[in-house]
């Protein structure tokens, strides 16, 4: 090292004034010859110093103050004004709405409304109210629904309409079609920034019924109008097409207003209802079960023909009662009563007359005469859509009861099946069940000659049908009984009107053990000559020998039919008739053949 190099470090130290400091390797090496060939701009011969304690203490403050302030912005923020904070951001936000899509309207056969939507009112309402046709008559094929429900701070958590009962239920989803949603962007001062469909809605599909509000309508009150009457608790009634199961008409009384039970706004009025001893959340069309009673006789009595049981000419006499002897006690003979001597009868007269000694004994075989037995009885039963649901578009449809040896020992203690018993099932009484459905189907296959329709509410849409095996000649001996039903020496000689011929089948049920109170039936086609539609009409729970019973109310029916629209009655012109003026026909004093049976 040279003396001037030894002069710069001196004067460095000196400069420095870093007597008593260590003195780091970078500085003692350093040769000032090599200086000028350093790249100053690669940092080469300078000497860095370190950061002065100083600056670091400063620096250190700094952050420090910062941390303080920091800290104290947040404390202002979270604890002063955070609940005012939390205000405004909720108001700076995206909401999603949803888009409610209108239902489906629901009309009948000719295009009359019978279920749609009100437009929308009101900010607030974020979906259509249904308005349902305010006739009655109509309340259990629409059933009703429940709107969309929010929560207390204003979300949906019910975000689709609740079907209940009826065809909202049935066809709901084609019906509801599908929700959409929206989003919309707001700023804390509740201003729209953006917004956007981001799933439009879909609106629900239109339905047509099959059913004619106006005979929909009428038939109800009519129903309504003998119950009220006559002191009938209930009653229900059907008209299908035989072609096709069409149903014109189905109706159940009492019922409950869709309007009310849809907007629930009257209260009183839905308390009513669920205190109403009637039941009238029942659909007694589908869901009711009744004890069918003689209008079974002309399957019973298809059945015997098509089995060879008996012939169109076969005769059986009844005197009143058939005698079954007791071998263990033969003093004590078992009687099976008809409700009155009907005579010598071919199945014919056996179907008009209604006589209950024609049945038991080709059901269940008397002397000579053989029967079906309770197998071929139930099969039978089954054949005709009996004991199991029709397959109705509508829900809660009941299966009815066919009963046998089986049956009654579950249901009474292991009791074995009698003869008896195998009886009063040719007749449609014992355990016996039936929707109103199974004998409008009956009805219909008789008219149709051989086909098991699917009764059904939607219109030009196909359903199942099967066919009964049995032979055209049998139907039409069938129907010629029925026709003689309906004829001035038959049951249902009630039905008896100008311009029009009827095929029927009356039945009462005794109810009770007392049997003081009855189920009323009739069924039947129309018009004989070319058959077009099929009826079934029970009226419940009346008096025994009230005149003014099922096939009375169906007359009732048939004589607006005949004014208003007669065509369904295969008539070309319109015809007044007054179904006062035929009510003796109905009677034993007024007629050789009384319109019910006595409850067989």
């Amino acid at each position: 090292m040279t003396i001037e190099s030894s002069t710069n470090v001196s004067s460095i130290f000196k400069k420095r004034n870093l007597v008593n400091e260590d003195i780091a390797p970078d500085e003692i090496f350093l040769d000032d010859r090599n200086m000028p060939g350093f790249d100053e701009q690669q940092f080469e011969g300078r000497i860095e110093r370190p950061i002065a304690r100083s600056s670091l203490y400063a620096l250190g403050g700094v952050f420090v103050l910062m941390t303080l302030v920091f800290w104290w912005k947040l404390a202002q923020m979270q604890v002063v004004h955070g609940a005012d904070f939390a205000e405004r951001s909720s108001r700076n936000r995206i909401d999603e709405t949803y888009i409610f899509p209108e239902r489906g309207v629901i009309s009948d056969r000719n295009g009359v409304p019978l279920a749609w939507n009100l437009p929308k009112q009101g900010d607030d309402s974020d979906f259509a109210k249904r308005k349902y046709i305010d006739e009655e008559g109509f309340g259990h094929i629409l059933g009703y629904l429940g709107y969309p429900l929010k929560d207390k701070n204003g979300l949906y958590y019910q975000k689709a309409y609740t079907a209940i009962d009826g065809i909202e239920s049935q066809y709901h989803q084609l019906l509801s079609g599908a929700i959409g949603k929206h989003l919309v962007e707001v700023d804390a001062r509740g201003r729209v920034v953006w917004s956007n469909t981001i799933i439009p809605p879909v609106p629900g599909k239109n339905i047509e019924l099959t059913i004619d509000a106006p005979l929909q309508h009428q038939l109800y009150e009519t129903i309504s109008g003998v119950a009220r009457a006559g002191n009938w608790t209930a009653g229900a009634g059907a008209i299908m097409d035989i072609n096709t199961g069409e149903l014109i008409a189905l109706t159940s009384f009492p019922e409950y207003s869709s309007n009310v039970m849809t907007d629930r706004t009257d209260v009183q009025k839905i308390s009513e209802y669920y205190k109403d001893k009637r039941s009238p959340f029942i659909d007694r069309a589908v869901s009711g079960l009744f004890t069918p009673g003689s209008i079974v006789k002309p399957l019973i009595a298809a059945a015997a023909l098509q089995e060879k049981i008996i012939t169109k000419n076969t005769i059986i006499v009844s005197e009143g009662r058939i005698v079954v002897p007791n071998k263990y006690f033969p003093d004590k003979p078992s009687y099976f009563n008809d409700w009155r001597a009907q005579g010598p009868m071919t199945v014919k007269e056996g179907i008009a007359y209604s006589s209950d000694v024609f049945f038991y004994e080709i059901g269940g075989g008397f002397g000579s005469q053989k029967g079906l037995g309770i197998d071929r009885l139930e099969k039978w039963y089954r054949n005709f859509s009996y004991g199991a649901p029709t397959g109705i578009d509508l829900e809660g449809e009941a299966s009815g009861t066919i009963p046998n040896p089986e049956w009654k020992e579950q249901h009474f203690n292991g009791d074995p099946w009698r003869i008896g018993d195998t009886y009063f099932t040719s007749i449609g009484q014992y355990g016996v069940q039936a929707t109103l459905l199974q004998p409008l189907v009956e009805a219909a296959a008789i008219a149709n000659k051989g086909t098991i329709l699917t009764p059904h509410l939607l219109k030009d849409q196909p359903f199942p049908t099967r066919t009964l095996p049995i032979d055209q000649k049998n139907f039409d001996i069938v129907q010629e009984g029925m026709r003689k039903s309906a004829s001035p020496i038959g049951t249902a000689s009630v039905l008896v009107m100008d311009g029009v011929h009827f095929g029927a089948k009356t039945g009462t049920a005794e109810l009770g053990v007392t049997k003081n109170h009855v189920n009323s039936w009739v069924i039947g086609f129309f018009p004989y000559e070319k058959p077009k539609y099929a009826f079934a009409l029970v009226m419940e729970h009346g008096n025994k020998g009230d005149t003014k019973n099922a096939a009375y109310t169906m007359r009732k029916f048939f004589d607006w039919l005949a004014v208003s629209y007669p065509q369904y009655l295969g008539m070309k012109a319109p015809i007044a008739t007054s179904t006062d003026a035929i009510v003796g026909r109905d009677g034993e004093a007024e007629a050789p053949i009384p319109s019910a049976d006595s409850g067989r």
